[in-house]
């Protein structure tokens, strides 16, 4: 399966640095997450990311810009989808705990789904940063980017969607910490605070 990140924000939060190309621990964050998708998947994922530089962060991936731009998460979950065929793995690049015994499970129970995501905790109940996207997605987050709705589950209503239920997303790890992403520097501080508990 081929996999995508996505780096595409401008970090706003972040005072305008590039999030993922932070260390937590002694490894940046991207680098810990293409360890991880690279395990899942077999193969190095491609990147969407729309800085200037971004092909210099990691000179084995292809980069690719957002194909509509200034959509949030949910354009780059677009870029991700109509960048290739069939179903793509997509992960966010400022998760550094996510683990490719999680991102393996996804892939392996994707079939039959549209949209196949883990659950957590959050008040999504699901998280769509780090899921498999079909290629059914594409027209269905079309409509929505359209009409202006840029929730990243926003266009489930028109997609078969499957989970991966708490309980055995549990099994990788505590999900607060499994899908824990930096966007501030509080949030780095707390990132380097989680590793260091689990080193």
């Amino acid at each position: 399966m081929r996999s995508v990140i996505l780096a595409g924000g401008c970090a706003s939060r972040f005072g305008g640095r590039p999030k993922g190309l932070e260390p937590v621990g002694d490894e940046r964050i991207v680098d810990r997450v293409v360890t991880a998708v690279k395990q899942a998947t077999g193969s190095l994922p491609l990147l969407v990311a729309n800085a200037d530089d971004a092909r210099t962060w990691r000179p084995d991936l292809e980069v690719i810009r957002d194909i509509l731009p200034e959509q949030g998460s949910l354009g780059g979950i677009y870029t991700a989808v109509a960048s290739g065929e069939g179903p793509a793995l997509v992960v966010a690049w400022d998760m550094p705990f996510v683990p490719a015994d999680l991102l393996t499970a996804l892939v392996n129970g994707c079939e039959g789904f549209d949209v196949f995501l883990p659950e957590s905790r959050g008040t999504r109940g699901v998280e769509p940063l780090c899921g498999v996207y079909g290629p059914a997605c594409e027209p269905a987050i079309r409509r929505s980017l359209e009409q202006e709705d840029l929730r990243a589950i926003g266009f489930h209503h028109a997609v078969n969607v499957g989970t991966l239920p708490l309980e055995q997303v549990s099994t990788f790890g505590n999900p607060d910490t499994l899908f824990f992403n930096v966007n501030t520097a509080e949030d780095l501080e707390k990132a380097e605070e989680l590793w260091r508990q689990h080193v």
